[in-house]
């Protein structure tokens, strides 16, 4: 394998790597706190909501949101460090 083989496939293990814990964090948020803690958080109110009916209809969106800007943030990083911004 070429150097530069060996560079893209660096390149794309830190990729995946981020791909995987922002999505696990969007699936912990969204499942975690919009089903499983369902109960246990719609006993806080937040503007007239429960709390765990607020995550399930709209905070697993502004969460997803969110972890867009933090992809954008890490990719223009990891694109420094492999040598492909522009």
């Amino acid at each position: 394998m070429s150097k530069k083989q060996k560079h893209a496939t660096a390149y794309w293990k830190e990729n995946i790597k981020y791909l995987a814990i922002l999505l696990s964090i969007w699936f912990g948020v969204s499942y975690g706190a919009g089903i499983l803690l369902k109960d246990e958080l719609n006993e806080i109110k937040v503007g007239g909501f429960k709390l765990g009916f607020w995550f399930a209809q709209q905070g697993s969106i502004y969460v997803f949101v969110i972890l867009i800007f933090v992809y954008v943030r890490l990719m223009n990083k990891l694109d420094k460090k492999y040598g492909f911004n522009e």
